[in-house]
């Protein structure tokens, strides 16, 4: 990742219309991109060395990202 975050809309940029639909009417899909915002910046931080953790911990903090990440894309997909 690099020290730029990345914001849904860059990681779904033809679906701005579908996430607009998902975060009005859909509770957990909202939940979900709190959840994926939160730890974006939480890693954008730790990558930009402004916040100091271990090499362990922020490996473990991508994987849940890219867990986030993957149930969204599954979400906006139906």
């Amino acid at each position: 990742m690099s020290h730029v975050p990345h914001g849904l809309h860059e990681e779904f940029p033809n679906d701005h219309a579908r996430i607009h639909e998902l975060k009005t009417n859909d509770k957990h899909f909202v939940g979900l991109t709190d959840r994926y915002h939160e730890l974006n910046r939480s890693i954008h931080r730790v990558e930009a060395e402004v916040e100091p953790t271990s090499e362990d911990v922020l490996e473990d903090m991508k994987k849940k990202h890219l867990a986030l990440k993957d149930e969204i894309a599954a979400i906006i997909a139906t």
